[in-house]
């Protein structure tokens, strides 16, 4: 299996959880190298490097983590977005396609417009932005290049979890903030499906065992605001929700704009997967498992 991004929160976590079932996995990186797996150096950017390597690994799966996923600098940078988002898994696309690997391109809800919720893979794209743009892109690139049985493209929503203390992501914020007893203000009008990153991980190792074709959502399986799901996080780890204070999505000055309810169905990922989406409850429970473990 090779792994872009591998030193991500959720490439890292996936290669982890890999290598637990037993797989041989190739841990691509750009800056940061990975501490699992085999590291390799790999700039996707360039056509002829992306398909040195593979031509070198003959990867029987790969697994594309790799993204610039800052909303607001893709906005602000959006040749950086395009390249990174697009050319980069045109360029896998085309490699996989000469090694006979099949894809799996992970994906967003940012794809959507936000206009009405519960997105299923049958419902029409139409990003607001340009992380939306550019992750669309990709989709298409994989979709343009490859037969329709050798990819998967896989959409998550606000992914979060233990594991890059570099760089926060929603849950880890609020609980540093709320840890340290300081306030915080969360969106109460902006609706998603948070996705566990651990849970992320096994449903893209069961694809990839399994070389499930076609778009699957694999985001958590409940619809929530921002601000609910901090007051579930300080709930589940016992810290003061009282610090949270609810705003609305106008009081942030955002340079991108965000969809109202990117929220997805993952009805279709709970008939087929075995390590199906989870609820935030369960979801919860996990993370928190896993901070005692990490102690």
């Amino acid at each position: 299996m090779l792994v872009t991004g591998a030193s991500g929160l959720l490439g890292n976590r996936l290669v982890e959880l890999a290598l637990q079932r037993g797989h041989d996995v190739i841990s691509c990186y750009k800056d940061h190298a990975p501490l699992l797996g085999k590291p390799l150096a790999l700039d996707l950017i360039h056509d002829t490097e992306v398909r040195k390597a593979f031509s070198e690994t003959h990867p029987d799966a790969v697994v594309n983590t790799a993204a610039m996923t800052d909303v607001d600098r893709c906005e602000l940078e959006p040749e950086a977005a395009f390249a990174a988002n697009g050319i980069s898994v045109s360029n896998l696309a085309r490699a996989a396609k000469e090694t006979n690997s099949f894809i799996i391109q992970v994906s967003t809800d940012y794809v959507f417009d936000g206009e009405k919720g519960n997105y299923s893979e049958y419902d029409e794209t139409r990003p607001i932005n340009k992380y939306g743009e550019s992750k669309l892109e990709g989709e298409r690139a994989v979709m343009n290049e490859l037969d329709e049985k050798t990819w998967s493209i896989a959409r998550s929503s606000v992914v979060y979890g233990w594991g890059r203390a570099s760089r926060p992501n929603a849950a880890t914020f609020v609980y540093e903030k709320l840890s340290r007893r300081e306030g915080i203000r969360m969106v109460r009008d902006q609706f998603s499906s948070p996705t566990f990153n651990t849970s992320l991980g096994t449903m893209l190792i069961e694809i990839a065992e399994r070389k499930l074709p076609g778009i699957l959502h694999t985001s958590g399986a409940t619809r929530l605001s921002r601000f609910d799901f901090a007051v579930g996080l300080a709930k589940t780890f016992e810290l003061d929700a009282t610090l949270i204070k609810a705003v609305q999505a106008r009081d942030l000055h955002w340079k991108a704009k965000r969809p109202a309810d990117s929220s997805l169905n993952v009805g279709r990922a709970q008939k087929l997967l075995r390590e199906s989406p989870l609820n935030i409850g369960s979801a919860y429970e996990a993370l928190r498992r896993e901070h005692v473990d990490e102690d």
